[in-house]
C-alpha cells in the first residue's frame, strides 16, 4: 500500500475533516488537545473537505473547522511552510471566529470558547525546544489567568517529535507517528491499527481509494511545497552570494572580521522577508539580538 502525505493541506483536508471522519478527528482532537482522555464525545465538522473541481485552488484546504460537544470551536490547521505573517495570520482566524458567532442583538455571554491547534512541520517556538505549546490570555506582571478562559492557541511542533515505532505508547504519540511517517509506510503497523481511529484514516490516506482527480489535486500540492522550499533556498543562496561579495569589499577596506560581520548582516537583510529568526540564525550566525536590532530597524 500506498499512502498519502498526511502533512499536505489537501490531504490533511481529506483525512480529517471529511463526512465520514467524525471518529477520526474526535480520536485525534482528543490525543492533540486532552492527553488521549475522552474529553469530546461529540463533533461536528463546519466545512467539511468536497473533492476537487477545479485544480489548484489550494485555499479550499486550508483548515478544518469543527464544534466539539456542542460548546467550544475549533480550527485545526496543519502548516508545512513557515511564511511571512504566519503567526498574525492564527491569531486573526481565531479571534475573527471568535466574534463571528454572533448575530447583530445577541448578548456576549452566548460566545463560546476558540480553540486554535497549529501543527507545524518546522521549529515554531526554538526558544521552548517543546513539542506541544499552550498559549492563554494572561496579565503581564503576575501572570495571572483573564477571568475568561475562551481563546487558546496551541502549536504542536512535529520536528520535535522523535519517537520511533517500538517507543510509541499513547494516543498522541501514535497520531503524531502517523502525521510524520504514513507516506513512508507500506503497511499499517499493528500497534497504529489497533486504534480503530488510525486505521481508518490509513484506509483513507490510502492511494488505491483516490479518484484520479484527486491524486492530481495532490501531486499539485506536493509540487507547489516543492516549489516554495526550493524558492527559499534560493533567496538563502543569493543572499549568501551577494553578502559575500560586499562583505570580500569591506574586508579589504577595514580588515577580515569586520568584512565578515558585514557580510553577515548583509545576507540576514536579504533574508528578513522570507526565513523566520531562527534560520537566518543558523545561516548566518548572528546572534538573535543582532537580527532583532535589524528588524527594528
Amino acid at each position: 500500500m500506498r499512502f498519502i502525505n498526511p502533512k499536505t493541506d489537501f490531504a490533511f483536508k481529506k483525512i480529517f475533516g471529511s463526512e465520514q471522519s467524525h471518529d477520526i478527528l474526535i480520536s485525534f482532537l482528543n490525543a492533540m488537545l486532552y492527553e488521549g482522555n475522552d474529553t469530546i464525545t461529540a463533533i461536528e465538522i463546519l466545512n467539511p473537505y468536497l473533492a476537487p473541481r477545479i485544480r489548484g485552488i489550494k485555499d479550499t484546504y486550508l483548515d478544518v473547522k469543527a464544534t466539539i460537544n456542542n460548546t467550544t470551536n475549533v480550527i485545526i490547521e496543519m502548516q508545512v511552510l513557515n511564511v511571512e505573517g504566519f503567526e498574525k495570520r492564527i491569531l486573526y482566524n481565531a479571534a475573527k471566529t471568535y466574534s463571528n458567532q454572533l448575530e447583530v442583538g445577541e448578548d456576549y455571554i452566548d460566545l463560546e470558547p476558540v480553540i486554535a491547534l497549529t501543527i507545524t512541520d518546522f521549529p515554531m517556538f526554538p526558544e521552548l525546544n517543546q513539542l506541544i505549546s499552550r498559549f492563554i490570555l494572561k496579565e503581564k506582571t503576575y501572570l495571572t489567568d483573564y477571568p475568561i478562559y475562551d481563546i487558546e492557541l496551541v502549536f504542536i511542533e512535529l520536528p520535535n517529535f522523535r519517537k520511533q515505532l517500538e517507543e510509541l505508547e499513547t494516543l498522541t504519540d501514535k497520531w503524531l507517528y502517523f502525521l510524520k511517517t504514513a507516506k513512508k509506510l507500506e503497511i499499517v503497523p499493528p500497534v497504529m491499527g489497533s486504534v480503530p481511529a488510525i486505521q481508518k484514516a490509513f484506509e483513507i490516506a490510502n492511494q488505491a481509494n483516490l479518484t484520479r482527480e484527486e491524486l492530481d489535486e495532490l501531486e499539485h500540492h506536493e509540487i507547489f511545497i516543492h516549489d516554495q522550499r526550493n524558492a527559499i533556498k534560493k533567496a538563502v543562496k543569493q543572499g549568501l552570494q551577494q553578502g559575500l561579495e560586499q562583505g570580500l569589499e569591506q574586508g579589504l577596506q577595514q580588515g577580515l572580521e569586520q568584512g565578515e560581520l558585514k557580510a553577515k548582516l548583509e545576507i540576514a537583510k536579504q533574508l528578513l522577508a522570507v526565513l523566520d529568526d531562527e534560520a537566518i540564525i543558523q545561516a548566518t550566525g548572528l546572534s538573535l539580538e543582532q537580527i532583532t536590532e535589524l528588524r527594528n530597524k
